[in-house]
């Protein structure tokens, strides 16, 4: 099979997934269900290319299997830390500048549609890393793995320290600057984007090269557009401290705290 035209199938699957999760978003009146599902669609996607390849090899599996555990708990992690809750802030100023009335079809090309053109392309590196390819070097493998379980140690860790943190009544409005929180002010972020480019690697040990756009985009969004960007703009006004914490705790890249060099 041709990888572009499984990628375009993908695509297909990609975007029937994206309208099922948005009648159920008109449906329960949340559009914001759509981020615990961002997971979930990289799964299915990744599930139909290895259904599609009839996958055999041992880097296929391996590579399934990685984004099936990120994918799940992420899923999880999200839909739990939402489950009960109103429709967060964001898709509520949307539907406050767009009115009530045709946000339930505006919100499915804004929201839905744009974040699986968004999920299709960034599948990529996944792609890459999944399809037939007789060009495998056992160390890029190696590798790969290695980063991949470096990386969802800091996104699953982070995101554990924190729940622990915000479960505490005391700890309300304060920042977090304990455990993983004291190297980095993005632990989460951080091991997201080294779990991307994990899967990147493994289409490198595949020869697929090109496929390491699909990361690149991932990083992109999460550094400048939808992750670390958006949450420093909020986070400065909502906590008091966090000027202080941005001073001495390096952004992205996990490093030793520092108490008089402002980090980048």
């Amino acid at each position: 099979m041709e990888i572009l035209k499984l990628w375009l199938e993908g695509f297909a699957v990609v975007l029937v997934f994206m309208t099922l999760i948005w009648i159920w978003s008109v449906r329960i009146h949340n559009a914001g269900i759509v981020d615990p599902f961002w997971g979930m669609g990289f799964v299915t996607v990744t599930a139909w290319y290895a259904y599609r390849l009839n996958i055999t090899e041992p880097h296929q599996w391996i590579l399934l299997a990685m984004v099936a555990i990120w994918g799940l708990r992420l899923f999880l992690y999200l839909f739990l830390r939402n489950y009960g809750k109103e429709e967060d802030y964001r898709y509520q100023q949307f539907r406050s500048n767009y009115g009530e009335k045709r946000y339930w079809w505006f919100s499915f090309f804004q929201v839905f549609m744009l974040q699986g053109v968004l999920l299709a392309f960034i599948s990529i590196s996944i792609l890459g890393g999944i399809f037939p390819s007789e060009q495998g070097n056992t160390v890029w493998l190696i590798f790969s793995i290695i980063f991949w379980l470096v990386g969802f140690g800091f996104e699953a860790g982070g995101d554990y320290q924190m729940a622990k943190f915000k479960a505490e009544p005391g700890n309300k409005g304060k920042v977090m600057d304990k455990g993983l929180w004291r190297y980095t002010r993005h632990p989460n972020y951080f091991g997201d984007t080294m779990v991307w480019w994990a899967y990147a690697l493994m289409a490198v040990y595949n020869g697929y090269w090109w496929a390491i756009a699909g990361a690149g985009l991932m990083t992109w969004l999460i550094i400048k557009i939808s992750g670390v960007a958006m949450l420093e703009k909020n986070l400065k006004t909502r906590r008091e401290g966090y000027e202080d914490y941005i001073k001495r705790t390096s952004a992205f890249f996990p490093w030793f705290p520092s108490k008089s060099k402002k980090s980048v």
